[in-house]
């Protein structure tokens, strides 16, 4: 794949030097030139000094044959422009946008452009970590229908499987965090004591989901 970068701050050297190690073909744009020292003098890829937005910068940095293309500059409308830009001028299938304003970040997904809500995503873990039996929605897809959430398990679960979760809630289960590790459980996966269950809902669904996976098994026994 080639990838274009707009922004070399930390998060995009740090995307820049993941995906040259995986042995993408990478290109990172970047107003200030001496940002690109962050990229290390083993960087193989092609840095371009100029505006995100610019069409003739975005062409410098081959946006007409990039696979992917992520805007992770500091301001929120560079992103954004730039990202409508790549996907809507130049057709680039994969684009994605950094977003600081969680308000914004929920327009432009329903446009179709992915985003990291900066702000958001920290709070939501911070919650998950202060708050562990809150309902906390840890995904949603870019056209607000389906969001994977983290279902808190009542003790009669333990011991059945997944497939007895699922078959009562109606719900898949997306993953399990177990042992601090993630995995992706089958339907005869039996639930242990201190997995952390995401399940996948609709705003329609999330309710009763959530109060048939924490609540107790009575038609498991």
């Amino acid at each position: 794949m080639h990838v274009v970068i707009m922004g070399c701050g930390r998060l995009g050297s740090t995307l820049a030097a993941n995906l040259e190690q995986r042995g993408h073909s990478v290109a990172v744009i970047d107003q200030n030139a001496d940002a690109f020292r962050r990229l290390g003098s083993d960087f193989g890829g092609t840095t371009v000094t100029g505006v995100g937005f610019d069409r003739d910068v975005m062409r410098s940095a081959g946006i007409e044959r990039a696979d992917a293309f992520a805007a992770v500059s500091s301001g929120d409308n560079s992103n954004i422009i730039s990202a409508r830009l790549a996907r809507e001028t130049f057709g680039v299938a994969r684009v994605v946008a950094r977003i600081y304003d969680a308000k914004r970040a929920q327009v432009y997904e329903r446009l179709g452009i992915p985003t990291v809500a900066t702000i958001r995503w920290a709070a939501d873990r911070m919650v998950r970590h202060l708050v562990p039996e809150g309902t906390v929605e840890v995904f949603r897809d870019p056209t607000s229908v389906v969001s994977i959430v983290e279902a808190p398990l009542h003790r009669d679960w333990v011991g059945r499987t997944i497939r007895s979760l699922e078959e009562r809630s109606g719900a898949r289960v997306a993953y399990l965090m177990r042992f601090g590790m993630g995995t992706l459980g089958t339907p005869s996966t039996v639930l242990q004591d201190g997995d952390q269950v995401f399940m996948l809902v609709t705003d329609e669904t999330v309710g009763a989901v959530l109060d048939i996976a924490s609540g107790p098994d009575r038609e498991g026994h």
